[in-house]
């Protein structure tokens, strides 16, 4: 009887916008409220407080032009007009071009992004594009008459990266070395690249030397819902790429600047410990702690670049998930994300 109340009353909150329907929605001050209040403030004051007002991560190196990126994911078989699309040097689709992944929609995404004027593309794939994993493809089914398992996509003139990276070239003789591939953790059968988040693929697998990491999922707690993987989060902590783009989550939309040091690290210790409502952040623990060290190291660090040494370039990086799927809509409404290196 008590479950049936529970049950009841939580889609009575859902059908009135007070609580998310999944853990792909974002989270709802209810749901803050029932699972950690300390870590709605403090992820609020770390990403609209503190890494604003240290600046810039990193700027394009003097003398020279910048690199300009064009950073896309989950089109899921839709396109956008070339004229809305910015210009650039490099441009990367961060996977799920399609919603059944087949070689068809592949190859129809794939000459849409040929038509595109950017000198470089670089795309991996989402856990919705079935056919590029070959393990997934065995099991396709037929549809309409044809087997879907069937054919091969033509990526000339686009740089398809699954677990591997390349080096490339652009004007003035700058080169930047690009990894991509598109494991994501478990989120259901008949998906492409998935792996056991207990079992994740990603320790050492990153080349040291990688200036732009492209992956399909997250890393957990940097626009990701939480849903992101904690495992790529500890990988990219060894290689500390300068651009990390990625999508999947596409209600994590937007840009984010890491530094790789004390403030970030507490920040990701904070959001790691399971929530357990409003009343327990109340009794002092080590979520305290973290908390104490977001906002000393945050501090200490703007202070130390805007007063100590004064404005200049730091020495960071910046995650970007460029999911421009808005929401569940269906829609494209999310801006493309433009990256300048």
């Amino acid at each position: 009887m008590l479950s049936r109340i529970s049950h009841l009353l939580t889609n009575l909150l859902q059908t009135l916008h007070l609580r998310r329907r999944s853990h792909w929605e974002p989270p709802t001050p209810l749901d803050w409220l029932l699972t950690s209040p300390l870590q709605w403030l403090i992820s609020l004051a770390y990403r609209h407080l503190l890494l604003p007002l240290r600046g810039r991560p990193f700027r394009p190196p003097r003398g020279k032009r910048p690199i300009r990126v064009v950073c896309l994911s989950d089109t899921h078989g839709l396109t956008i007009p070339a004229d809305k699309i910015p210009a650039g040097d490099l441009l990367i689709h961060c996977g799920d071009l399609t919603v059944h992944g087949t070689v068809t929609e592949i190859q129809a995404q794939v000459d849409w992004l040929k038509g595109l004027s950017h000198r470089w593309k670089v795309v991996v794939g989402g856990n919705h594009d079935s056919w590029l994993d070959a393990s997934v493809r065995a099991g396709m089914s037929g549809q309409e008459g044809k087997d879907t398992r069937m054919g091969e996509v033509d990526f000339t003139g686009v740089e398809y990266l699954c677990d591997k990276g390349v080096e490339l070239e652009f004007e003035g003789g700058r080169r930047l070395n690009v990894y991509g591939w598109g494991a994501v953790p478990w989120c259901g059968e008949g998906f492409a690249f998935q792996y056991e988040r207990e079992k994740h693929p990603w320790k050492g697998r990153i080349p040291d030397e990688t200036d732009v990491l492209v992956t399909h999922t997250p890393p957990r707690h940097h626009l990701d819902l939480g849903v992101g993987c904690a495992g790529l989060l500890d990988e990219i902590w060894r290689v500390k790429p300068r651009l990390h783009v990625f999508g999947h989550v596409h209600w994590g939309h937007g840009k984010e600047a890491v530094y790789y040091d004390e403030c970030q690290r507490a920040y990701e210790s904070l959001m790691s410990r399971p929530g357990r409502g409003f009343f327990y952040d109340l009794i002092p623990s080590a979520r305290w702690v973290d908390a104490f060290n977001v906002l000393y190291h945050g501090v200490n660090s703007i202070l130390w670049k805007w007063i100590m040494l004064g404005p200049g370039t730091n020495y960071g990086g910046l995650m970007a998930n460029a999911s421009v799927m808005y929401g569940n809509t269906g829609k494209l409404w999310n801006p493309v994300t433009v990256v300048d290196l």
